[in-house]
């Protein structure tokens, strides 16, 4: 990939594309189109990496402002999502886990389609936007102009079935980790979603429009048209740069695969063998290009119906993942792997397409960017969210908007809403600081440090080393002050 992060340099489990013509207002008769396209538990490792194939992904970076340092607010869907989609914190909503939906805390709190939608323009939600599954809600009715599709469901219910329509199976239970099989993309989910939404863009290529496409890859299970898993040699896979855990941290820090051990072909307690670890990496990599696949198709009919040149293009992921790195198959971590997340912005009239920007940045920070990109929001407010407008960066990739970035995640792994700790990070330019808090009497459980000047994914925990003290108590400062 050109060097995936000078020309494509941000993947991410998302997609959003947002049709503009220039900086700033613009007449009603001009207005920008947004499609938002989302990719779930895409992992950075894209970056610079010529071994993973996402010739598509690449392309749109090679047009737009890949960011290199992109971060979420939390490693775990739902936090996630309703942070993107709401504008506001994890700590600001008090929602950490899969539970609750947002929606029933804040029944009149705007997304970002809702708050398009009140501008007039149409929006539709397809596949995977907020948290899916287990919700007392089903996605977000109010957010669209027109019912949701492909958006509530188990991953697992995705699944080729022999002898059975190409549809979800909502009869399954959870089974094996990886599925194979010489099939069409439509076969499963991701390829029906890029379907329908080329059908939902001919329909609206004369209408101002919000789309958001939520793609489900490459989420477990593993399960993608052989094709794509025959574009990698599994003796030959791209290498892992750091293949066991951090040494000397908390057990706090990890989740020893967890999610991946819910899949009937993963052992639950004991190791996980490196046959089978290898099998896993080679299915999340045929994902990641199945996944891309169908983002092309999507950019591709963009292209073709002459949208692109008013449209603004935004892709990324809702957060980062293990896979395989230090050991783990998952995600729900606060290192540099679980929090950063691919990120490209495309729109017509970019200064220096293709040219990355170092910024830290934060996905809380999509929000303001549209309506600033789109000319949507009033001129003496922020609306009331609390990220950083991007724009700046897109005129100029070598500004910054933000000096750090602050994830979130919990403990005990599945706890729900009964978490007893809280492990909060920030990431500075040159390090990254960790702390794990007991929820009732606020003890300090551990602290990380690593410096990432040299290395964004080193494991070395300086935290007790004297000469990192003054680092280690200036970020702690910054950040249980920013968490207040």
């Amino acid at each position: 990939m050109m060097h995936k992060i000078h020309c494509l340099s941000m993947l991410c489990c998302a997609i959003f594309i947002i049709t503009f013509q220039a900086f700033g207002q613009q007449g009603s008769e001009n207005r920008l189109n947004v499609l938002m396209i989302i990719a779930d538990d895409l992992s950075s490792i894209i970056y610079n990496n010529e071994e993973i194939h996402t010739p598509n992904i690449d392309k749109l970076a090679s047009q737009g402002r890949p960011f290199s340092r992109a971060y979420c607010q939390a490693s775990l869907c739902n936090p996630s999502r309703a942070s993107i989609m709401t504008g506001k914190r994890p700590y600001e909503l008090g929602i950490y886990t899969n539970q609750p939906h947002f929606r029933g805390m804040y029944p009149r709190i705007k997304t970002i389609p809702e708050y398009f939608k009140g501008q007039g323009y149409y929006t539709v939600g397809l596949g995977k936007i907020f948290h899916n599954w287990g919700q007392a809600i089903e996605g977000d009715p109010q957010s669209w102009s027109e019912p949701q599709e492909y958006h509530y469901a188990a991953h697992y219910h995705d699944w080729y079935v022999e002898g059975r329509p190409y549809q979800l199976h909502f009869d399954l239970r959870k089974g094996p980790a990886v599925q194979s099989e010489s099939v069409p993309d439509e076969a499963y989910l991701d390829g029906r979603i890029a379907n329908t939404a080329i059908t939902k863009l001919r329909e609206l290529q004369e209408t101002p429009f919000f789309m958001a496409v939520g793609f489900w890859k490459p989420h477990l299970p593993y399960n993608a048209p052989k094709k794509y898993w025959d574009l990698y040699d599994r003796n030959h896979l791209p290498k892992l740069k750091y293949e066991k855990p951090v040494k000397g941290v908390s057990d706090l820090a990890y989740v020893d695969s967890n999610e991946a051990r819910s899949y009937a072909d993963i052992d639950k307690n004991d190791p996980i063998p490196n046959e089978k670890k290898e099998e896993l990496r080679h299915g999340y990599l045929a994902s990641i290009s199945y996944l891309d696949a169908q983002v092309g198709k999507v950019l591709d009919e963009l292209e073709r119906l002459d949208l692109t040149k008013n449209t603004i293009v935004v892709f990324l992921s809702d957060h980062g993942y293990h896979a395989g790195e230090h050991g783990q198959f998952g995600k729900w971590t606060n290192f540099e792997i679980g929090t950063r997340v691919p990120l490209i912005i495309n729109m017509p009239e970019l200064p220096s397409p293709g040219k990355v920007s170092n910024s830290i940045v934060e996905l809380i920070d999509i929000y303001p960017t549209l309506l600033e990109l789109c000319g949507v929001q009033d001129a003496n407010s922020n609306n009331g969210l609390s990220g950083a407008s991007l724009v700046p960066v897109l005129k100029d990739p070598e500004k910054t908007v933000k000096a750090a970035a602050i994830s979130q995640i919990t403990r005990p792994i599945g706890g729900g809403t009964d978490f007893t700790i809280l492990g909060s990070t920030m990431r500075s330019v040159d390090f990254r600081y960790n702390i794990w808090i007991q929820n009732d009497n606020k003890e300090i459980l551990d602290e990380e440090l690593y410096s990432l000047q040299s290395d964004l994914f080193i494991v070395e925990n300086l935290i007790h080393k004297p000469e990192y003290r003054e680092v280690r108590e200036t970020m702690k400062r910054n950040l249980l002050n920013s968490l207040k």
